[in-house]
């Protein structure tokens, strides 16, 4: 219960919601980037962001110290979660959130109604070139470029040296972490799973669809979205409204 309170942030609660949307964070991000999305959510649906360790209401705490150590992490937050939820996450949480659903599956737990992975190549393939942006060995300054370029750098971060400190820290912690991603042989998932893709997001492989269904042993749909890696403003502010598996009865 103490987890959940740093762990899970819930922006908005919902009494008597059907469903629960649980995101997981990417490279860099953390539960905030995704908490205006409560403004979104169709009726009967609640939103919760995962906190990962060393940030926000937990940067007391360590980074996690590789892949396996976020994935446990992430696991403990989300079998937590009580009722039917939905696991979504984005870039680097899209194979958290994989990792996690294909983990809870092999140990019968509690398994999501559904799997939203959102740019992200399918994880079978490892740790690409393609996929090791932004770099460790790129400098603070490029970091910063990349992370004002995402929006990952609210005004009030720009103007303080300290917090561009700390969200460089966070960042290249992230960074640290993604590099030890490896896919575990044989793991799959048999809940309902939905990729999202953007159409000119160039990190993406033209056969994402392919690859990530035969990871998948449930119901599958990919659905092609106008932008980049974060899509276009308007679609990234509503990406709710893009899960089907929040529109359900």
């Amino acid at each position: 219960m103490q987890l959940l309170e740093t762990a899970l942030v819930r922006p908005r609660q919902v009494p008597d919601a059907r469903r629960t949307l649980v995101c997981l964070g990417f490279c860099g991000g953390g539960a905030g980037v995704y908490l205006r999305w409560a403004d979104t959510m169709p009726p009967g649906a609640e939103l919760a962001a995962v906190c990962y360790p060393g940030r926000e209401g937990r940067f007391l705490e360590d980074f996690a110290a590789d892949w396996d150590a976020l994935a446990e992490d992430a696991l403990a937050v989300v079998t937590a979660v009580e009722g039917p939820y939905v696991l979504f996450g984005h870039s680097m949480g899209g194979w958290m959130a994989f990792d996690v659903a294909s983990r809870i599956e092999e140990r019968g737990g509690r398994a999501p109604e559904a799997l939203v992975v959102s740019a992200a190549n399918a994880p079978s393939f490892g740790l690409t070139v393609r996929d090791m942006f932004p770099a460790q060995q790129e400098t603070d300054e490029q970091l910063m470029d990349w992370m004002r370029a995402f929006g990952l750098l609210p005004e009030h971060v720009l103007g303080d040296p300290d917090l561009a400190e700390m969200a460089l820290e966070l960042m290249r912690a992230d960074i640290r972490v993604r590099d030890t991603f490896y896919h575990r042989e044989g793991a799959k998932v048999s809940t309902p799973l939905q990729i999202l893709s953007g159409a000119d997001d160039d990190i993406i492989d033209p056969h994402v669809a392919d690859h990530w269904r035969k990871l998948s042993t449930g119901d599958f749909r990919h659905d092609v979205l106008p932008g980049g890696h974060f899509y276009t403003p308007d679609i990234w502010s509503g990406l709710p409204s893009r899960i089907t598996a929040l529109h359900q009865d």
